[in-house]
């Protein structure tokens, strides 16, 4: 599933494809504008997206 959402560093709008068959998943995914690391955590719930977040790599 694409999924858009704003870069946390630069505030671009930007997407990546997302995995629904992983109930839960955390990972570090370059933004492709400004190449800042970006951590992603996401969940999923009856084969739909329940949440998402995009934070700056601490």
């Amino acid at each position: 599933m694409e999924h858009y959402f704003f870069c946390p560093y630069c505030g671009e709008e930007i997407s990546m494809v997302l995995d629904l068959s992983v109930r839960r998943q955390t990972y570090v995914e370059d933004c492709e504008v400004c190449c800042n690391p970006i951590e992603i955590t996401y969940a999923v719930e009856d084969e739909a997206l329940s949440s998402f977040a995009a934070k700056v790599l601490e």
